[in-house]
């Protein structure tokens, strides 16, 4: 079974604006608006994959209710923790401005929410696989990740984490099985600007040497890089296709990699199912189905 952690869920507002001007009043092309947060991504995905999966995620005020709403339209087992106070976060993107977002703060998770969601985790079994993704309020501690896997070690836990600066640092001691920045996050971890496949290598390396079992590195149009634990450096260029929308295409990564190592327990093939499946995504009006992940797998080399 997987588990996926969302502490900032979002209702995500997608809108194309033609010919924008700041300063005045613009009108919408076409709208989309769907459940956001990088766990829900990820659980849609491998829902989408056939993978079955579990959601956690903390939700407040209506916005929470119509993201819990469309999660369970979704297929997706909710399991949600409903804060009694403020109000989940919607996300305006702007497809049309070359991914122009603006996304909200979230609401303050209180102790006692805190504990209602270790109760969740404690029925993790041995064997099933929990997903830390996404940022968090600004008001929690950026050892939250940590402190979570701290909690579940020695339980025999897969642990997958997609996180940024402090949050994915501090869960390396702990060695998580999977960490996936992508090469501007991994940058900002070092001080370095990263553009091409084979710059990300020595950092990427670095991450292993901290901890991390795996390491894939997102790069959107220019691919993926994958560091095994055995030291193994992997390579690909992005699938060639039309962008129609990157949102959740990191996400939908992480899934494919997860469906791809608990289908066949390759970590070659998860790396090409994830990379697969982040383009497929890439090239769709929303996330990727498994129709779409599966043609694109095909022209993988």
């Amino acid at each position: 079974m997987v588990y996926t952690v969302t502490f900032n869920p979002s209702l995500d507002y997608i809108v194309t604006v033609d010919d924008f001007k700041l300063g005045l009043t613009n009108r919408t092309e076409s709208e989309l608006m769907l459940p956001g947060g990088k766990g829900i991504n990820v659980s849609i995905v491998l829902s989408n994959l056939g993978i079955e999966n579990s959601a956690i995620y903390f939700s407040a005020g209506f916005v929470g209710d119509e993201i819990t709403r469309r999660v369970k339209e979704s297929g997706i087992t909710s399991e949600e923790i409903k804060l009694s106070g403020g109000c989940s976060r919607i996300n305006l993107k702007l497809k049309s401005i070359d991914g122009t977002e603006i996304n909200g703060m979230g609401p303050d998770i209180s102790d006692e929410d805190i504990g209602k969601l270790y109760e969740k985790l404690d029925k993790i079994e041995e064997g099933d696989t929990l997903v830390l993704a996404g940022s968090i309020p600004s008001t929690m501690p950026e050892t939250i990740y940590s402190d979570i896997i701290e909690h579940l070690q020695g339980r025999g836990i897969r642990i997958v984490v997609d996180a940024t600066k402090e949050l994915l640092v501090n869960v390396l001691k702990f060695k998580p099985f999977l960490v996936k920045p992508n090469n501007h996050e991994l940058g900002e971890i070092f001080g370095v600007e990263l553009k091409t496949r084979e710059s990300v290598v020595p950092y990427a390396k670095k991450l292993l040497e901290m901890g991390a079992e795996n390491v894939i590195i997102s790069m959107a149009g220019e691919g993926a890089v994958f560091v095994s634990s055995d030291g193994q450096v992997y390579m690909r260029e992005a699938p060639k296709g039309k962008l129609v929308n990157g949102v959740g295409a990191g996400d939908s990564m992480v899934a494919g990699f997860i469906a791809g190592y608990l289908t066949e327990g390759d970590l070659l093939h998860a790396f090409k199912m994830g990379l697969s499946t982040g383009s497929a995504s890439a090239f769709s009006e929303y996330l990727a189905t498994k129709e779409e992940v599966m043609a694109v797998y095909e022209t993988v080399e």
